[in-house]
């Protein structure tokens, strides 16, 4: 569906550039083979007048222009359309180049790529630069490529997700706002419509199909969406209590970055004390048997609660 409509809005977008007098609807609607299979008028109307907006927010200026007949067309004129000559200098064609190799998807690699190429041919200074350490951000997740499309197009979907101590997936209606990696997990942050409330969904507990959902969005959308510190504060990050746990020796590296104190137990364990917030015990059920918890106690009965759900499903 995404890849349908960049295609008709670049079709739109070139009819528009190459045309020397303004080109009518009807015009638009005979040239553009996506709008052949719009049977009713009306659809075509609304189809054409979205796609003519989203062209203009993506920096398109497309003229309107009525004609002594009445007749209203529409033209895009290259001079007002023409970028203006790229200029980069030697730091900031690297800083470039670094991004474009972050991205380990395969779309986005491939998209990054390209750039590169029309930026190398307009003549910016890129060099091949090899190192022993390159960035990577992984995205292996499913659910990544449709969600990361549904936000830039501001589209409502739908999907089964299965909480930490859940035993089946619930199907969950969700307007997305931002996706952020953190800890080496991805998340969305967004307004729950069956909740009606901001929430926040790790990719890698969604399961199946991200389907596309009709109508606007019904939440406005914050200038600012810190996905991250929403996550952060459902992993205890930033609570004023504390809780002490055992940790088998050699693991649990994450823990015991976060531990106030720590002291040996014996040649297997270690005993730790840790922050305690909201979220916690779904990040204690993640290392398994090399955490005990020892208190408080409705944290070891929270953590206790997940892992007899996790073994159920």
């Amino acid at each position: 569906m995404a890849i349908a409509k960049a295609e008709r809005l670049m079709n739109l977008a070139l009819c528009l550039m190459n045309t020397r007098r303004p080109v009518s609807k009807r015009e638009l609607r005979e040239s553009i083979e996506a709008y052949h299979e719009i049977g009713s008028d009306d659809a075509f109307n609304r189809m054409f007048e979205r796609d003519k907006d989203d062209l203009r927010e993506l920096g398109l200026i497309i003229e309107t222009v009525e004609s002594v007949d009445g007749d209203v067309g529409y033209l895009a004129r290259r001079d007002r359309n023409r970028l203006p000559e790229i200029a980069l200098d030697a730091e900031e064609a690297a800083a470039l180049s670094l991004a474009a190799k972050v991205w380990q998807q395969a779309r986005l690699a491939e998209a990054a790529s390209g750039a590169l190429q029309k930026l190398r041919a307009a003549g910016v200074p890129f060099e091949d630069t090899h190192s022993a350490l390159e960035p990577r951000i992984p995205t292996p997740e499913p659910a990544f490529e449709p969600l990361m499309v549904a936000t830039r197009e501001r589209r409502a979907v739908s999907f089964d997700y299965r909480k930490a101590n859940a035993v089946r997936p619930e199907p969950r209606q969700v307007e997305p706002w931002a996706l952020e990696c953190w800890r080496g997990h991805w998340y969305l942050a967004g307004w729950d419509r069956d909740r009606g409330a901001v929430r926040v969904f790790r990719l890698s507990r969604i399961s199946g199909k991200v389907r596309s959902r009709g109508g606007a969005f019904s939440a406005p959308v914050p200038d600012h969406v810190d996905v991250r510190a929403a996550v952060a504060s459902w992993a205890g990050e930033g609570a004023t209590a504390t809780a002490r746990i055992r940790l088998r020796r050699d693991s649990g590296y994450p823990l015991r970055a976060k531990a106030v104190t720590s002291e040996p137990v014996d040649a297997d364990w270690d005993e730790l004390e840790i922050p305690y917030g909201h979220g916690l015990d779904a990040w204690l059920v993640e290392f398994g048997p090399d955490v005990v918890v020892l208190e408080p106690a409705e944290l070891r009965a929270d953590v206790v609660d997940r892992l007899r759900a996790v073994a159920k499903d």
